[in-house]
């Protein structure tokens, strides 16, 4: 059933979102440990985590509740990336954000643990939340962005047939100064 306007919390998908690989499903508490030690790989932090300060357990808890508050706000959905088979093997972590139901665009983001790369999960991810935004929340826009030197993000974007629109220069604040940002979006009508 669509989402509808009007409605402040973005619910969960119900079944959870799969395919016969990976299933996207709300975080649980007890997922603390697992994000946090996916997460605390090097790459993960090189390229997502924006603060100077060390990554810790505390962050991935205060986390939890933010994006719950997120959730209930209508703002953004965070979704645990798991195999199909096996709901409490945390792959790593997706997300809707930016929701402007209002201008119909929102965008997605998404992080594996090192034991999950390699395998086209990202890829399948990204599919699952494309075709969840377009056919459930009736968007018309989803955006990705990522840092210029992340180059396995951005062909997973091209992979999802999204198209790099450019570099937003000096986008975010970043790990004590700015950096810039490629984006890349995916129109509602485009294939997939």
């Amino acid at each position: 059933m669509p989402y509808r306007v009007g409605v402040s919390a973005l619910p969960f998908p119900d079944p959870p979102l799969s395919d016969d690989v990976v299933a996207l499903r709300s975080w649980t508490t007890s997922d603390a440990r697992q994000w946090f030690d996916g997460f605390s790989d090097e790459l993960c932090l090189h390229f997502s985590w924006p603060l100077v300060e060390p990554f810790t357990i505390a962050h991935v808890q205060q986390d939890m509740v933010e994006h719950e508050k997120m959730r209930l706000r209508g703002e953004a959905i965070n979704f645990a990336v798991v195999e199909a088979t096996e709901h409490d093997l945390v792959l790593g972590g997706a997300s809707i954000y930016e929701v402007a139901l209002d201008q119909g665009r929102a965008a997605a983001g998404y992080w594996l643990a090192p034991h999950a790369r390699g395998r086209g999960l990202a890829t399948r991810t990204l599919r699952l939340l494309a075709r969840w935004v377009f056919d459930h929340l009736e968007l018309e826009r989803l955006e990705l962005t990522c840092a210029p030197d992340n180059i396995a993000s951005q062909r997973v974007a091209e992979r999802c047939g999204f198209t790099r629109e450019g570099v937003l220069r000096s986008r975010i604040r970043f790990q004590g100064g700015r950096r810039d940002s490629v984006v890349f979006s995916l129109l509602a009508d485009e294939p997939r």
